[in-house]
C-alpha cells in the first residue's frame, strides 16, 4: 500500500499553524515570526542503519554492510546484547568506532539503555563516545506503572535531568525517544522536564511511527510541533493497524506501507532546516528472514534483512529528495 497522504490540514498548513522553529536556534519562534524557509539544495545530515536487526555482525561487517546498502552512518547499540557492551565501553567503542569510520561511514549516534546518571555505566559510556566526538546518544526508556502517573513522571523526570546534566559534563547531547506506552509517548509529560533544560544538550529523539500509535490521526502533527525546537535526531520506521483475536495491535511494517505521513512530516522538518541524523529502524518480520522486531533470525539470513533495509532506505530518500529539493 502507498503512503497515505491523505490528511484534512496541508502540510503549508500545517507549517503556519505550527510556527516550526529554525532548529539551530533552539528557541521558539516569537509571535508574529515567520516560519523559516529551508536552506536549499539537499538533506545535509547523515542517514543511519540503527544496528538491532543484525547483532551477530562485526563492526567491519556492519559498516561493509551498511555502506553497501547506501547509508551514511550507524546508530550504534550500546547496551547489553548490543554491538558494544556497556561494561566494556571504554575497550570496545574506540575500536568499533575506528572500524566504522575506516570504512568511510560515521557514527552519529549510540543508543543506550541509560535511565540513570548513578548506572555504574552512565560514566564511561558517555565519557567515551564524547572523546571519540559522537554527538548524540538516546537514553532508556522511563515506564508508568499507572498507579500514580503524576508521581512516576516526576521521579523520571528527576532521573532524566541528572542524567543529562552528566552527558553536559562530557559533552554528548541527549535525545529523548517517544516510545508508545512509556513515559514521553504523548510527548505533552517529558515536554514539561525536558523545556526546563538546557537546549544545547537535552531534546528529542522524535519517532513519527509512535507519535502516530500513540495519538492517532492528528495527535502526531502536536507532537511535531512540540519537538520541533529542539530536534536532535529522528527515528523512521512505519506501521500499520491489524485486527486480531485480541483486538487491534499496530503491526510494524516496510517503510511507505504503513500509516505514517512522511511527505508531510519530512516536509516540515525540511521546513525547519534539521539536519540532524536520521536513524533507519527494521522492526518488522520478514518470514523467515527476521523475528517481530526485525532481528536476523540467523548468519544466512543477514543479507536479506540488508536488502529489505536498502529497501526503505531507497524509499526514504526519495521522500528527502522531495521535502527538501535536490537528490
Amino acid at each position: 500500500m502507498a503512503e497515505n497522504t491523505t490528511t484534512s490540514l496541508s502540510r503549508r498548513d500545517f507549517l503556519r499553524v505550527s510556527s516550526a522553529v529554525a532548529l539551530a536556534s533552539g528557541l521558539p519562534l516569537a509571535v508574529g515570526q515567520t516560519v523559516p524557509q529551508p536552506s536549499g539544495g539537499r538533506y545535509k545530515g547523515i542517514l543511519c542503519l540503527f544496528s538491532k536487526p543484525v547483532p551477530e555482525m562485526n563492526w567491519r561487517q556492519l559498516a561493509n554492510s551498511a555502506k553497501s546498502a547506501g547509508f551514511g552512518g550507524i546508530d550504534l547499540t550500546v547496551r547489553k546484547g548490543g554491538h558494544v557492551l556497556p561494561e566494556r565501553v571504554a575497550e570496545d567503542l574506540p575500536k568499533a568506532v575506528a572500524e566504522i569510520r575506516e570504512i568511510g561511514l560515521e557514527v552519529p549516534m549510540i543508543t543506550t539503555e541509560l535511565v540513570s546518571a548513578a548506572d555504574p555505566a552512565a560514566r564511561p559510556v558517555l565519557q567515551t563516545a564524547a572523546k571519540l566526538a559522537i554527538p548524540f546518544y538516546k537514553p532508556g526508556y522511563y515506564h508508568y506503572r499507572f498507579i500514580d502517573v503524576r508521581r512516576e513522571l516526576e521521579v523520571a523526570g528527576n532521573e532524566f535531568r541528572q542524567l543529562t546534566k552528566l552527558g553536559q559534563e562530557y559533552g554528548i547531547q541527549a535525545g529523548y525517544h517517544n516510545h508508545a506506552g512509556l513515559v514521553g509517548a504523548p510527548v505533552w509529560d517529558i515536554a514539561t522536564v525536558i523545556d526546563t533544560l538546557d537546549s544545547k544538550w537535552a531534546g528529542y529523539y522524535f519517532d513519527l511511527n509512535h507519535a502516530t500509535a500513540e495519538g492517532g490521526v492528528e495527535g502526531w502533527k502536536i507532537a511535531t510541533n512540540l519537538v520541533m525546537s529542539r530536534l536532535k535526531m529522528v527515528a523512521v520506521k512505519d506501521f500499520h493497524w491489524e485486527k486480531t483475536s485480541r483486538g487491534w495491535n499496530g503491526k510494524n511494517c516496510p517503510l511507505g506501507d504503513g500509516m505514517c505521513h512522511w511527505n508531510d512530516f519530512l516536509g516540515t522538518i525540511a521546513e525547519a532546516n534539521f539536519h540532524g541524523p536520521i536513524s533507519l529502524h527494521l522492526e518488522y518480520e520478514i518470514p523467515g528472514v527476521s523475528n517481530d522486531q526485525g532481528i536476523a533470525l540467523s548468519r544466512a539470513s543477514e543479507p536479506a534483512v540488508l536488502a529489505a533495509a536498502k529497501r526503505d532506505l531507497d524509499f526514504l530518500k526519495a521522500c528527502l529528495q522531495k521535502a527538501y529539493g535536490e537528490a
